[in-house]
């Protein structure tokens, strides 16, 4: 049986996304200063200019070559991951091109702005959600669906005998 990829079809999907995050991100720093907040829905969702000058919860803050060597790890990592193992799964090479679009995304941010835009701000019963964009979304998504793919389908197929 030939392997089925859907290189094209994820390829734009993933431009699309990582033009989208730009693009977000591009009004937020032209329209806002840091630390300005548009209420959206109440205090529940609120349009929030920050600046991560680290990895998720701004964690490793000021470790940019760190960041620049690690993604270009997990996208190798990622390409890899898709010749290897996604082929005839169109659920995983969903969840790899979200995963590849958001470290795009941010990568670019990091490259040329030396920090990450982020701007989405939520609370959620109480509990105020660290601020995001785009990209995170893109890749925590992502990651969700390659866990549901390599958790749950790929112990079927098994189960089933077609790997």
């Amino acid at each position: 049986m030939k392997k089925q990829y859907r290189v094209i079809p994820m390829a734009i999907l993933s431009l699309f996304f990582i033009i989208l995050d730009q693009a977000t991100k591009y009004i937020i720093v032209k329209t806002m200063d840091v630390g300005d907040s548009i209420p959206v829905i109440g205090d529940i969702l609120k349009i929030t200019s920050h600046r991560n000058h680290g990895a998720a919860w701004g964690m490793l803050q000021n470790q940019m070559v760190f960041f620049y060597i690690i993604t270009v790890i997990v996208l190798v990592a990622l390409i890899y991951f898709y010749i290897k193992e996604a082929a005839n799964h169109l659920l995983m090479q969903t969840g790899l091109m979200l995963i590849f679009a958001g470290a795009i995304g941010n990568f670019i941010d990091r490259l040329f702005r030396g920090n990450v835009v982020d701007f989405i701000d939520t609370k959620i019963i109480n509990y105020d959600f660290p601020i995001f964009n785009v990209s995170d979304s893109c890749l925590t998504i992502g990651v969700f669906i390659l866990l549901y793919e390599l958790l749950f389908n790929q112990k079927e197929e098994k189960q089933h005998g077609n790997i």
